[in-house]
C-alpha cells in the first residue's frame, strides 16, 4: 500500500447497535474501491473484518478492527468496531484514534438502543459524524420511517444527503441531492424538493454570508454547498444521511466519497494535548512536533506475536528504529511496521502522521501507552475503559491446565483492557471480570484457542463472615495422658461482640498466675485460629472480643501448644454459645437506566432485598438510583439490568459494608455450602 499523507487520510470508525450491517458496510467499501475481489458475508465467515473464530461462532464482531480502503487517492482507515454492550471497550479503543464516525441504522428497525449509545460516545469526543441507512432493501424499510427515527432520536441537525430511489425489494440507489445535474425523478417531485430545501437551509445557516444569500432568494453554487456542509459537519450542526443496502453493495461509493468530501483529515483535526517533563504540549501532524503514538489495541497473534495497533499522531514512524514508551519509561526495538486489513498484515517502512498501524512484539506496551523517541518523550493521554461489572470463577478444567491459567489471564487482559483478574482473599477464588456474560465467555473460549487454557466458569462464592450477637462464658479443659510427659491446660473465657468493623481483640485478665504468662500469648494464637472457623456454616468470625480471665496449668504436662489447643477449642464452644449471625457484603450500585424503565427496575431491586438511598434524574431522560443490595444478590446483575431496560441500563458497583443475614436465609446459605464442600472433595 501507498504512503499516504495527513491531507490524503481519513480514519473514520463505523458505530452502531449490534447487526445494523457496520462489518458489511466496512467489506462493500473495501470492495467498491478493490480492496477485494470479492464481497464477504457474515453468514458465511468470508468477511474481512470479522475474522477470529469466536466471531464467526457469534456471527457478528467482538473487537474492533481496520479495514483500509483506497478511494480518489486517498486512504480511508475504516474502523470497524463491535455493537454487542459487552464489547464497549473496544468501541473506546475505535472511537480515540479517529477524526470521524459513520452511525449505521438498519432501515427495517430505526434507531436503536446501541446506536443511541454510539452517538452519546461520539458527542463525548466531539466527533463529526455521518449517517448511513442500510438494508434500504429488507421488507418495512422507507426513506420517511427512516428519516422520522433519526430526526426524532438525534435532532433537526440530522439532514438527508440523499433520497432514495424505491424501497425494499425495489430499491435500486439513490439520488445525491448536491448533484447539480440530477434532475428530479419521476414520482419524487415533491420528496426530493423537500429535501433537497431542508439541507439548503441547513447548509446557510452554516456561514452568514450563505445565510445573506439564501435568504436573498439567491441559489447557492456547488461549492458553497460543498463547502458550507463539511463545515456544518465539522461544528456538529449538520450531519447528513445517506442510503444504501451493504450486502449488495449500493450505497458503498457515495459514502468512501462522502467520507472524504466531510471528514476531516489528521491535518484538518484538532492537534492532540499531549505531557512532557516541561509541562503540556500539542502535537501536530505538520512538521515541528517531537513523534508520537498512541497504542490504542493489543492483540495475541498467532504468526507475529504480541501485535500493537498504533495511532501516528505527529512525526513519522519508521521500521527498524530504537523507540521509548514514555508511559513506562523504556526503551524498545520496533522490528517491523505493518499495515493491517483485518487479520492481514503488510509490511511498510514507515507510517505518516495520522495513519494507523502495527509493530510487533514490543515486550513492554500495553494499550493506552505512548510511543515516542527518547531524546524528546512525549505522553498522550491514556484509554479510560469501563470497570468489569459481572464477575465469574476461573477454575482450570484439569492439572494440565493449571499451569497455563495465570499466563492465559494475563495475556487475555492485555489484549483486551476491559477484562479484569482478581484474587478473593477470602474465597481464594480467581475471579475473571468483563462487561457481561457474553464478554467473558469470549475470553474464556480465546484463552483456550490462543493459548492452550481450557477454563471452567462458575458463579462466584460470596465471601461471607460470621459473627456473634450474644454472650457466653466459656471453660475447657486439654489433657491428654500417652505415656511421659501428657499434656494439660486449663483456661476460661468470657466471649462478646465487638462494634462492626472492631475485627478481633484478645484481653488477659488473670490474676494470681493461674495461667503462667509465658502461656497467654498461645491462648491468644489459638483463639485466632478459632476465628477462620464460624459456627454457623465455618466462615470467618469478625468482630469478637475474648477475655482470657482464669485457668490452671500443670508443671510438667502443661506447655504452649497445650494451651494453644485449649484457646482454640474454647473460643469455638464461646461462639456457638453466643448467639452466631451470618454477615454478608453489602455493595453500593449506582444504576442508570430510562426514566420509563425505573419502576420495573426499583422493583426487582426491592427484590433483591435493596435498601434504596435515593433517585436523581439526569439528562436525556436518564434516571440514577443509588441502593445498598447484598452482594449475593447481585452476581448476574448485569445480565438480567441489560434485559430489563432491552439494553439501556448500565451500573457499577463496588463494596460498602458487611451486614447481618435475615434469619430465614441463613440455613439455605449453610446448606449450599455444605453442598459445594461435598461436591468438591468428591472431586
Amino acid at each position: 500500500m501507498a504512503k499516504f499523507d495527513s491531507e490524503h487520510l481519513r480514519n473514520v470508525v463505523l458505530l452502531s447497535h449490534g447487526g445494523a450491517g457496520k462489518t458489511t458496510i466496512s467489506e462493500a467499501m473495501l470492495f467498491a474501491a478493490d480492496g477485494t475481489s470479492r464481497l464477504g458475508k457474515i453468514d458465511d465467515g468470508t468477511t474481512i473484518s470479522d475474522y477470529e473464530p469466536e466471531e464467526h461462532k457469534r456471527a457478528g464482531s467482538i473487537q474492533t478492527s481496520i479495514v483500509p480502503c483506497e478511494w480518489r487517492k486517498h486512504k480511508i482507515n475504516v474502523i470497524d468496531t463491535p455493537g454487542y454492550a459487552d464489547f464497549r471497550g473496544e468501541v473506546i479503543s475505535g472511537i480515540r484514534v479517529a477524526e470521524g464516525a459513520v452511525i449505521v441504522v438498519s432501515a427495517p428497525s430505526g434507531v436503536e438502543v446501541g446506536s443511541q449509545q454510539m452517538w452519546h460516545m461520539a458527542d463525548q469526543m466531539a466527533l463529526p459524524r455521518l449517517i448511513f441507512v442500510n438494508k434500504m432493501d429488507r421488507e418495512n424499510a422507507n426513506y420517511e420511517s427512516a428519516m422520522a427515527s433519526i430526526t426524532d432520536t438525534f435532532g433537526r441537525q440530522c439532514v438527508a444527503l440523499q433520497v432514495p430511489i424505491g424501497a425494499e425489494d425495489s430499491f435500486t440507489g439513490s439520488y445525491d441531492l448536491l448533484d447539480p445535474d440530477a434532475a428530479v425523478p419521476k414520482g419524487l417531485g415533491d420528496a426530493f424538493e423537500s429535501a433537497r430545501e431542508a439541507l439548503t437551509e441547513l447548509i446557510a445557516e452554516t456561514d452568514d454570508e450563505l445565510t445573506m444569500k439564501y435568504l436573498e432568494g439567491e441559489a447557492l453554487t456547488p461549492d458553497e454547498l460543498l463547502q458550507g456542509l463539511k463545515q456544518g459537519v465539522l461544528s456538529g450542526t449538520i450531519v447528513p444521511v445517506l442510503f444504501g443496502a451493504a450486502l449488495s453493495g449500493i450505497g458503498a461509493e457515495a459514502l468512501l466519497s462522502a467520507i472524504i468530501d466531510l471528514v476531516p483529515s489528521p491535518a484538518e483535526a484538532p492537534d492532540a494535548a499531549a505531557e512532557t517533563s516541561d509541562g503540556e504540549i500539542s502535537l501536530s501532524t505538520r512538521n515541528g512536533s517531537p513523534m508520537a503514538a498512541l497504542v490504542f489495541k493489543t492483540a495475541a497473534d498467532q504468526f507475529v506475536g504480541k501485535l500493537s495497533y498504533i495511532r501516528v499522531y505527529s512525526g513519522g514512524f519508521k521500521s527498524d528504529n530504537q523507540i521509548w514508551n514514555a508511559s513506562r519509561d523504556e526503551a524498545e526495538r520496533v522490528g517491523q511496521l505493518y499495515v493491517v486489513t483485518g487479520k492481514s498484515q503488510e509490511s511498510v517502512d514507515e507510517l505518516a502522521p495520522g495513519d494507523i498501524g502495527a509493530v510487533s512484539k514490543l515486550s513492554s506496551v500495553l494499550t493506552g501507552d505512548t510511543l515516542s523517541e527518547r531524546d524528546t518523550p512525549v505522553k498522550l493521554p491514556g484509554l479510560e475503559f469501563p470497570s468489569p461489572v459481572h464477575f465469574m470463577a476461573a477454575y482450570p478444567k484439569s492439572k494440565a491446565d493449571l499451569d497455563k491459567i495465570t499466563s492465559a489471564l494475563t495475556k487475555i487482559t492485555e489484549e483486551d483492557p476491559s477484562l479484569n483478574v482478581v484474587r478473593e482473599p477470602d474465597t481464594l477464588e480467581m475471579l475473571l471480570g468483563g462487561l457481561g456474560d457474553v464478554h467473558v465467555d469470549v475470553a474464556v473460549d480465546k484463552m483456550s484457542r490462543k493459548f492452550g487454557a481450557e477454563i471452567e466458569l462458575q458463579v462466584p462464592k460470596v465471601p461471607y463472615m460470621e459473627t456473634i450477637t450474644g454472650t457466653a462464658r466459656v471453660e475447657y479443659r486439654h489433657k491428654k495422658q500417652s505415656g511421659g510427659h501428657g499434656q494439660f491446660a486449663h483456661v476460661l473465657l468470657d466471649v462478646e461482640p465487638l462494634t462492626k468493623g472492631g475485627g478481633f481483640e484478645f484481653v488477659a485478665k488473670v490474676v494470681g498466675g493461674s495461667v503462667p504468662r509465658e502461656y497467654i500469648p498461645s491462648v491468644e494464637k489459638g483463639c485466632r485460629q478459632a476465628l477462620a472457623d464460624g459456627a454457623l456454616g465455618g466462615y470467618p468470625v469478625v468482630d469478637v472480643k475474648a477475655t482470657l480471665f482464669d485457668g490452671s496449668f500443670h508443671t510438667v504436662d502443661s506447655s504452649g501448644v497445650s494451651f494453644e489447643i485449649a484457646g482454640s477449642h474454647a473460643l469455638a464452644d464461646g461462639l456457638k454459645m453466643a448467639s452466631p449471625a451470618l454477615l454478608e457484603p453489602v455493595m453500593r450500585a449506582a444504576i442508570s437506566i430510562p426514566e420509563s424503565d425505573a419502576g420495573d427496575v426499583m422493583g426487582d431491586l426491592n427484590g433483591r432485598r435493596a435498601k434504596i438511598l435515593g433517585m436523581m434524574p439526569e439528562d436525556n431522560g436518564i434516571t440514577l438510583i443509588e441502593a445498598e443490595v447484598p452482594q449475593a444478590e447481585m452476581l448476574r446483575y448485569a445480565t438480567e439490568l441489560r434485559s430489563q431496560t432491552q439494553g439501556r441500563g448500565t451500573f457499577t458497583m463496588v463494596f460498602d459494608h458487611y451486614d447481618q443475614v435475615p434469619g430465614h436465609l441463613v440455613q439455605a446459605i449453610v446448606d449450599i455450602k455444605d453442598r459445594q464442600e461435598a461436591e468438591a472433595a468428591k472431586a
